[in-house]
């Protein structure tokens, strides 16, 4: 297993694997992802063994221009309306965090999208994901590159620490700027859903093509799954996560061997103020905040580093703070419950 800077011959290298059937980790906006040939179910087969991942958890095709959609995907399969929205999200956010599921082309392999007629694309914003992508076969197959269910990686540490050998090698492009999954948008029937909250938040999904419902769950009927993250239990670390809102978060009394993760620096503030007559400072606490200033950009980008600090510590149990539940910090919100074993939370409400 190599870590490799990334630079031209580096990235020639990684694209010259894809091409050939290798697994690639490489470095987005987002998370870093695990990719093979988009084209290629051998390749494909490769991650879901690499990962432990289900194979009815359908993968995402990133793509490295927008000239590149209409390879993978079949705009023509849209009605007018529908075909207008995908004109103006792309205009709009490509490349950047956002995932549209569209009718797909016969030369995506079932494997990449779990045998169903829609495939799940994405335009990246890094340049170097982009550069490899172009450099192999144009349309790469890349879920995040962790073993399925487990953080998110970051950094490219987080790949090796959680994949070790199974990727044939991992670019380094330093911490991701995100941090969290791109968002996951259904436009290929009637209203527009959001299938996985993420790095474009629904209020400007909405200001741009009017409402979009939020249906983040398996259907309930058949089990089928859509998108990645729609599992009730994923994102989670090894140490056991519990999500709680302020009140409840200020209630936790300062016990050894407990982490505790705020949001912001005030509500740290107000939980050590809760707990000052209980010797705090004899205790083995570890006390982390996203944000000092309730930035929810910043936030977000912090969330899986602080998870993956947190859960090398070897302490018993995490205890995390909620975000305001807007912008971004749905998004937070979403990984933080669904990483939670104490699942306190039964969704997001279908309307803002």
């Amino acid at each position: 297993m190599h870590i490799l800077e990334i630079t031209d011959d580096t990235l020639k290298q990684a694209a010259q694997l894809i091409r050939r059937g290798g697994l690639v980790a490489f470095p987005a906006e987002t998370v870093c992802g695990l990719g093979a040939d988009a084209f290629n179910p051998v390749a494909l087969a490769r991650i879901f063994e690499a990962k432990s991942r289900p194979r009815f958890d359908p993968l995402i095709v990133h793509i490295a221009a927008p000239e590149m959609l209409e390879k993978v995907a079949d705009p023509g399969l849209l009605d007018s309306a529908e075909r207008k929205k995908l004109d103006e999200l792309t205009a709009r956010f490509w490349p950047g965090p956002l995932t549209l599921i569209l009718p797909k082309r016969k030369a995506v392999p079932d494997l990449a999208t779990s045998g169903l007629p829609t495939v799940a694309v994405r335009l990246p914003a890094h340049d170097a994901a982009r550069r490899l992508i172009a450099l192999s076969t144009g349309a790469i197959a890349a879920p995040s590159a962790n073993p399925f269910g487990r953080l998110s990686p970051t950094r490219a540490e987080h790949v090796l620490a959680g994949l070790g050998d199974k990727a044939d090698i991992i670019l380094d492009g330093g911490p991701s700027q995100v941090g969290l999954e791109s968002t996951v948008l259904d436009i290929s029937h009637g209203q527009p859903r959001i299938l996985r909250p993420g790095g474009t938040p629904r209020e400007a999904i909405e200001a741009l093509i009017g409402p979009a419902a939020f249906d983040t769950a398996a259907d309930p009927g058949t089990g089928i799954i859509t998108s990645p993250g729609m599992l009730k239990s994923h994102y989670a670390p090894r140490t056991p996560l519990a999500a709680h809102d302020l009140q409840t978060i200020c209630g936790i009394p300062g016990d050894d061997g407990i982490a505790l993760l705020f949001f912001d620096g005030p509500s740290r503030n107000a939980w050590i103020s809760a707990r000052n007559a209980e010797g705090l400072h004899e205790k083995e606490i570890v006390i982390a905040v996203l944000s000092e200033t309730g930035d929810l950009l910043k936030a977000a980008a912090k969330l899986f580093e602080t998870l993956h600090e947190l859960d090398r510590r070897g302490i018993k149990q995490i205890h995390a703070q909620l975000a305001p539940e807007t912008g971004l910090g749905i998004a937070i919100n979403d990984r933080l419950q669904r990483g939670s074993r104490e699942k306190k939370f039964s969704g997001l409400p279908s309307r803002l």
